[in-house]
């Protein structure tokens, strides 16, 4: 499948994509079936060189694909591109060549000083890989955020255009950024809504319940299970479609409540998260946690998985056949017994 939205820009441009997880492996076959040239850039016997083989590119050691790449597209994890970018790109990226990220982390926090005789830009489309690729194959697209960092060639916002479209982002969308706001925008939104606020709401509100007497199972579907009704109202048409689906009841409870747990008080912590996004402080925290070998995030990934909301949701999950993804749900060996 072509797409007949990519520009001349990138027609004769061969292209290493550096990584082949979930965004690396949907960036690669989208610009692919695009009609444009791919390598990828991989270390020899990673998990993921067969894959990629498999899936009809050229794979070879990063510096190889590098060395002769018009745009380099950085798909790896944050954490890892620093020494990439060191001891890989540096050395061998042409001058005049494109580095491209998906995020502006290690270039806004200069954990990474490009060379400056090379482009330096970003395209981040707003989905998980599974659905770039998913949107591509079905003749659409997810909309990509995009920025122009370094421009040595003159032509680098075009480069930077053509990338997107040649992902499917044309199709749907472009929104100019730049690689401060993208940066800071996404770690905000991890930390505060996406990741961290949501689940530590759901943590909270499971904990009340079962403090108060009530059973965990009834709690975990209460305040996690029946999340997801809420989240996809959210996503297909914002709050005004939450709105249309609920109750009445339900409505005046939000209007009441809502402001009660998320108040001023709230809303001045996550202007402290995000003035610790803005200074530099959570990139200084996160890089040296990965440099002493990640002790408290493993102590915290432990404490969220070893919490009891995390039993009762896997008991409670192997009964339903519609989470399970085409596999059989595990069988009850007894029924759940009432707590308390």
């Amino acid at each position: 499948m072509s797409n007949a939205t990519t520009n001349d820009t990138l027609a004769k441009a061969r292209i290493a994509v550096l990584g082949y997880g979930s965004q690396g492996r949907a960036h690669a076959l989208n610009l692919k079936d695009s009609g444009l040239d791919v390598v990828i850039g991989l270390r020899p016997g990673g998990p993921t060189w067969k894959k990629a083989e498999a899936d009809g590119f050229a794979v070879v050691e990063p510096a190889e694909a590098v060395k002769g790449a018009d745009l380099v597209a950085v798909l790896t994890p944050d954490m890892v591109q620093p020494t990439l970018y060191t001891d890989v790109i540096e050395p061998n990226i042409k001058p005049g060549a494109a580095l491209l990220f998906a995020h502006g982390f290690n270039i806004h926090f200069g954990q990474i000083k490009p060379r400056a005789d090379i482009d330096v830009i970003l395209v981040a489309p707003k989905g998980p890989g599974a659905l770039v690729r998913s949107e591509y194959e079905r003749g659409r697209g997810v909309p990509c955020i995009w920025a122009v960092y370094q421009d040595v060639s003159g032509h680098a916002e075009a480069t930077t255009k053509a990338y997107a479209d040649g992902i499917g982002g044309g199709r749907a969308m472009l929104i100019q950024t730049d690689f401060k706001e993208e940066t800071e925008t996404d770690l905000f939104g991890e930390q505060a809504v996406l990741c961290g606020g949501a689940s530590e709401l759901v943590i909270a509100g499971f904990e009340t319940l079962v403090e108060a007497g009530y059973q965990p199972e009834i709690a975990y579907y209460e305040v996690m299970h029946e999340l997801k009704l809420i989240v996809d109202l959210f996503y297909e048409g914002g709050i005004t479609r939450m709105l249309e689906f609920v109750s009445e009841t339900a409505q005046y409870g939000d209007y009441v409540s809502g402001p009660r747990i998320v108040d001023a008080a709230t809303k001045q912590r996550m202007k402290d998260v995000l003035t610790d996004i803005q200074d530099g402080t959570f990139a200084k925290n996160w890089t040296a946690e990965y440099k002493a070998g990640l002790p408290n995030y493993k102590k915290f990934k432990q404490a969220d998985l070893d919490h009891p909301i995390e039993k009762v949701g896997k008991e409670l999950r192997a009964r339903m056949p519609w989470l399970q993804s085409g596999k059989q749900a595990t069988p009850a060996a007894e029924p759940l017994k009432k707590v308390g």
